[in-house]
């Protein structure tokens, strides 16, 4: 969790030189570049190292079968760098036809822009998909440092690349920087795996039944990636027929929101997850439901809060992160609009991670990809109405309607097999959270009222005293109400004992 929210305070710091370096207009075609790539990798790698390959590979730990587990793993690597180098010619070439998808209202500069910048990003894949795979190594024998050392690294790169060459060459800096930390990403994981006993091997064994069987589970969990990486696509499309810098507006408000996401919700997915596969493994039912219920509950102590939080100080949060350079007041208002309507699902975003493990760690990935077609589906749908009558912002809207609707319905499917999953111990637990968080948000908004009466707004400083007072009246009314109340979930928060009764 440290090393998340590090990694994301360096994302955040590397959003802010681009926008203080590159124009909002510019920033469009950046995040374009990006859409393409990331719907490869996603579709080719990232589900099956998720979904498939770290329970398969632990399975193989469990059972002391380390030499079988690593020819697999090696075998995976060889298959994954194939496909993404043909992925990659074959989109460099192609990238002409395939970028007017996903911006269509950009004119014809900004198009060969995008394209040119789109072809650069697509060397990264071939780099992520050893990355991840080593990461899913690591997180199988739970070692999380140099896993979660890799995003910081990489948002190192690009935060030079922004800083020092940003303002000089423009995008093109930025771009190289991106390449560069993809590297990095790879790199920095290695000597980690290497000291878990990894050797690589020129293996390329398609017959082999473990790699059969992972193919087998990552094509569902594939097409769910895959749908919502192309909902991200339509959205982009959509922003790109409103003002100058929407793109760029959905996608910053997205990186903020998605660092409580990360520091809250996916480190619990991302560390639990080996000990659910464990206790599948061993037919631990119990343990099952204990550690799921427990880090549902630790989820909403975290993120429920932090939801008020946002939607509360979203324009001071955006002044503080963004506002500066090229970044304008127009640019703030639109996306503090945004970040708090993404905020409102920072709950759902923050299970989604988590719920569809469980179904992972049960080999089940077919009931994840339903779902996220599902909520996908209605998601785009009412985009487009919701962005034309509130601008960038209704994407978010969408965005968070379709969150929702996403956690609720893997929700009630994991109970289908596991009732003893979100029993009454965990609604009675986010019933009081949401309470308490809501009476801290009447502290946090009067504390705000007052304090913009005794500094100046129109400074960096005055937005900071505001912003960071509040913060602190938040954190104390929240915390002392929970001790009062003998909030469990705040007892987890500073120990490391564990009682299974």
């Amino acid at each position: 969790m440290v090393t998340l929210a590090l990694s994301n305070l360096l994302g955040l710091i590397r959003d802010r030189f681009l926008t203080k370096n590159i124009a909002t207009s510019d920033l469009d075609i950046y995040y374009a570049s990006f859409k393409i790539p990331d719907l490869i990798f996603n579709l080719l790698i990232l589900g099956a190292i998720t979904s498939a390959f770290i329970p398969i590979f632990s399975d193989f730990i469990s059972k002391d079968q380390k030499k079988e587990a690593y020819k697999v793993t090696s075998t995976l690597i060889n298959i994954a760098v194939l496909s993404m180098m043909a992925s990659t010619l074959l989109v460099i070439i192609f990238m002409p036809y395939l970028m007017p998808l996903v911006v269509p209202k950009f004119e014809q500069v900004r198009l060969h822009e995008a394209i040119k910048y789109g072809r650069l990003i697509m060397l990264t894949p071939i780099f992520f998909s050893v990355s991840y795979i080593f990461g899913g190594i690591l997180n199988s024998y739970k070692r999380f440092i140099s896993y979660s050392l890799a995003p910081i690294i990489y948002n190192c790169s690009i935060i030079i690349g922004a800083a020092f060459f940003g303002s000089k060459y423009g995008l093109i800096a930025v771009v190289y920087s991106v390449v560069i930390g993809s590297v990095l990403h790879m790199l920095i994981q290695l000597p980690g795996v290497v000291r878990l006993g990894f050797s690589y091997q020129l293996a390329l064994d398609w017959k082999n039944k473990a790699i059969k069987r992972i193919i087998r589970l990552m094509i569902p969990r594939t097409i769910g990636m895959g749908v919502n990486q192309l909902m991200m696509v339509i959205y982009t499309a959509i922003a790109s027929a409103l003002t100058a810098g929407s793109i760029a507006a959905f996608e910053l408000s997205n990186n903020i929101m998605t660092m409580p996401v990360v520091v809250f919700g996916t480190s619990f997915a991302t560390a639990v997850f080996p000990t659910l596969t464990h206790n599948i493994s061993k037919g631990d039912k119990k343990g099952f439901a204990f550690y799921l219920n427990r880090s549902i509950r630790s989820i909403a102590f975290l993120l429920i809060p932090s939801s008020i939080i946002f939607i509360l100080l979203r324009a001071q949060i955006v002044r503080l992160i963004l506002g500066s350079g090229k970044f304008g007041w127009d640019d703030t208002k639109k996306t503090a609009l945004t970040l708090g309507l993404f905020s409102i699902s920072l709950i759902a975003q923050g299970l989604i991670p988590i719920l569809a493990r469980a179904f992972y760690a049960l080999k089940n990935t077919r009931t994840p990809m339903y779902i996220s077609i599902v909520t996908a589906v209605i998601s785009i749908v009412v985009a487009y109405p919701l962005a034309r009558s509130l601008g960038v912002a209704g994407l978010a809207l969408a965005f968070s309607i379709g969150s929702f609707i996403n956690a609720g319905i893997l929700l009630i499917y994991l109970r289908r097999i596991y009732p003893d999953i979100w029993d009454q111990k965990v609604l009675i637990s986010y019933v009081k959270i949401t309470i308490f968080s809501l009476v801290m948000g009447v502290f946090v908004w009067l504390t705000m009222h007052i304090v913009a009466g005794l500094v100046d707004m129109d400074r960096f400083i005055g937005v900071f005293e505001q912003t960071i007072i509040s913060l602190i009246v938040g954190a104390v009314s929240l915390f002392g109400l929970s001790y009062i109340f003998n909030i469990e979930e705040m007892k987890w928060a500073v120990t490391r004992k564990i009682n299974k009764n």
